[in-house]
C-alpha cells in the first residue's frame, strides 16, 4: 500500500469518528445521556445539609459541585479530594450548607434611591446604582430575586454575562398600571394625556408603564415579553404609596383576561398588586395565578385561593422599626389597614394551606435594603425556622419556575440535591435552631456560590 492510499484511509477514518462523535452529541442533546458537566470544581467537605426540601438536618456529608451543578452528595469522608481533581476543598466542620436565599418580590432598580432621585436621575447613575446594590444583594445571601417592577433587563444581562455580580434575576420590566392606578405617577400638569402626548419620566425610564383598554394592555404586555420579561405584573389595585386610594379596583375584567391570555401565549404567567377582597377576586376570575400582597382579603377568598392553587406572595408589614414612611394622614391610614392585616393574612394562609410566597418588597429605602436578612428573620412571628428557610428557598423556587418557556435559568433551584443547579450557602452555626443567623450575614455566611462559582469563602483551609 503506497503513501497515497494510506494517506486517503487516515483521513476517511477521521472523518467517520468525526461524524460519530457529532451524531453522539446530538444525541445527548437531544435527550440521551447529558455530557459532562464542566467548569470550576468545588468540594464541600463534612457539613449538614438543609435541602430546602424538608425541616431537618442531614447526617454529615460531602457535596461536590462540578460546573454550575451539584453532581454528588454522599456520608461525609466518602468523597476524597482526588475523586474530583482539581477541586477546591471547602471545610464545612460540621456546619450547615443550604440553597441560596429567594425573595419573591423585589425591586432591584428602586431598591435604596429616595423615589424623587431614582425618577429622575439620569439612567447610567442609576444603573451604577442598582449594580452596587445587587451585589450587595448577593452579598447578603440571596442567590435570585423576582424582580417585579423597574428596568431591570440590562442589570441583568450584564449579571449573567459576569460583567456586574449579583443574583438571578427574574424580570417583570415595567410594571402595568392604568390611568389613576398604583403605578401612575404622572404629575397634574401632564394629565390629561392626548394621543400624542409624550410618556411620563417613569414611564420612559421603564419603571411602570399606563395601559388602558384592552388593546393598549396587550401592546403593553406583549412590549414587556419581547424585552425580556421572565412575567409580567398588572396593578389590579391600589397601593399606599400610589395617589389613588388603596381599595380600588383597577382594571376592568376584560382587561386582565387579555393580559392573562397574552402571557400565556409565551408561555408564562401575570402577577397582580392587589390588596383588597374585590381586586384578589376579579385577579382570580381572569386567571391570574400569583397574587402580590392581599393583606386585606375575607376568610372566604384565601379558601378560594387554595383551592384554586394561587400563590400568595405575602410580605411581613409590621408597626415597627422598619415602618415605611408616607406623605399624608389618608396615606398614613392606609398603611394602618394593612399593617393590621398582616397578621390575618399569614393566619389565613396557614388555615387553608394556600401556597405561600416569602418577599420583602423594599423601595426607595437603603436603610431598609441593609435589613434584607432581618426582613425574613421577621417570619418566624408566624412559622418555625424551618418553615421559613423552606419558604425562602425550595418554595419561591417553583413560583419561579411558573415562568415555564420564558424561564431564564432552566434547572432546579432552591434544594441541595444531585442535579440542582449549585447556589448554596455555608452558614457559620445551624439556623433552623437560629434564623437570627442570617441577619448578620457579613459575619454568618462562610461560604456564597451562585451558579457553581465562589463568590465568598471566608472558611480556614485544610490541615496539611
Amino acid at each position: 500500500m503506497n503513501d497515497m492510499k494510506r494517506h486517503a484511509i487516515r483521513v476517511l477514518l477521521s472523518s467517520l469518528l468525526l461524524l460519530v462523535s457529532s451524531a453522539t452529541a446530538r444525541a445527548q442533546q437531544a435527550g440521551g445521556a447529558p455530557p459532562p458537566s464542566t467548569g470550576p470544581v468545588t468540594l464541600f467537605q463534612n457539613v449538614r445539609i438543609f435541602d430546602g426540601k424538608s425541616e431537618g438536618l442531614s447526617g454529615p456529608s460531602d457535596v461536590l459541585v462540578r460546573g454550575n451543578k451539584i453532581e454528588r452528595i454522599a456520608p461525609a469522608g466518602s468523597i476524597l479530594p482526588g475523586a474530583a481533581t482539581g477541586a477546591t476543598v471547602i471545610p464545612g466542620g460540621g456546619r450547615v450548607l443550604m440553597p441560596g436565599l429567594i425573595d419573591a418580590h423585589w425591586h432591584t432598580m428602586l431598591l435604596s434611591l429616595p423615589a424623587e432621585v431614582a425618577i429622575f436621575t439620569d439612567l447610567g447613575f442609576l444603573n451604577l446604582q442598582a449594580g452596587a446594590n445587587a451585589q450587595a444583594t448577593l452579598m447578603r445571601g440571596f442567590t435570585s430575586v423576582r424582580d417585579l417592577g423597574g428596568p431591570a433587563f440590562g442589570l441583568k444581562r450584564a449579571i449573567d454575562a459576569g460583567i456586574a455580580v449579583g443574583p438571578r434575576i427574574y424580570p417583570s420590566g415595567a410594571m402595568i398600571s392604568q390611568t389613576g392606578g398604583h403605578g401612575d405617577f404622572r404629575f397634574p400638569f401632564e394629565l390629561p394625556r392626548g394621543n400624542t402626548t409624550p410618556l411620563s419620566r417613569f414611564e420612559v425610564m421603564g419603571a411602570a408603564i399606563i395601559a388602558d383598554g384592552v388593546p393598549e394592555v396587550q401592546r403593553r404586555v406583549r412590549e414587556q415579553l419581547a424585552a425580556g420579561a421572565s412575567q409580567v405584573k398588572l396593578t389590579a389595585g391600589g397601593g399606599v404609596s400610589s395617589p389613588g386610594p388603596l381599595a380600588i379596583t383597577a382594571f376592568s375584567d376584560a382587561e386582565l383576561r387579555a393580559a392573562v391570555e397574552a402571557a400565556r401565549n409565551w408561555g408564562t404567567y401575570v402577577t397582580v398588586h392587589a390588596y383588597s377582597t374585590a381586586s384578589v377576586q376579579q385577579a382570580i376570575a381572569a386567571g391570574v395565578p400569583v397574587i402580590d400582597h392581599g393583606h386585606l382579603i375575607d376568610d372566604a377568598t384565601a379558601k378560594l385561593m387554595a383551592s384554586k392553587g394561587i400563590w400568595w406572595s405575602l410580605q411581613p408589614f409590621l408597626d415597627d422599626e422598619d415602618r415605611g414612611e408616607v406623605p399624608d394622614a389618608i396615606r398614613h391610614a392606609e398603611l394602618d389597614q394593612v399593617i393590621a392585616g398582616t397578621d390575618r393574612a399569614y393566619a389565613l394562609a396557614k388555615k387553608y394551606g394556600v401556597k405561600t410566597a416569602f418577599g420583602t418588597d423594599i423601595l426607595f429605602d437603603a436603610r431598609m435594603a441593609k435589613r434584607h436578612g432581618a426582613q425574613l428573620v421577621k417570619m418566624v412571628r408566624w412559622y418555625t425556622p424551618a418553615q421559613v428557610l423552606k419558604m425562602a428557598t425550595g418554595d419561591n423556587a417553583q413560583l419561579l419556575a411558573l415562568s415555564g418557556m420564558r424561564n431564564p435559568y432552566p434547572g432546579k433551584l432552591g434544594v441541595v440535591e444531585a442535579g440542582a443547579l449549585a447556589d448554596l450557602l455555608l452558614v457559620d452555626g445551624n439556623p433552623v435552631e437560629n434564623i437570627q443567623l442570617l441577619e448578620n450575614p457579613e459575619k454568618n455566611l462562610l461560604v456564597i456560590m451562585k451558579d457553581g462559582k465562589v463568590y465568598k469563602n471566608v472558611t480556614a483551609p485544610p490541615a496539611r
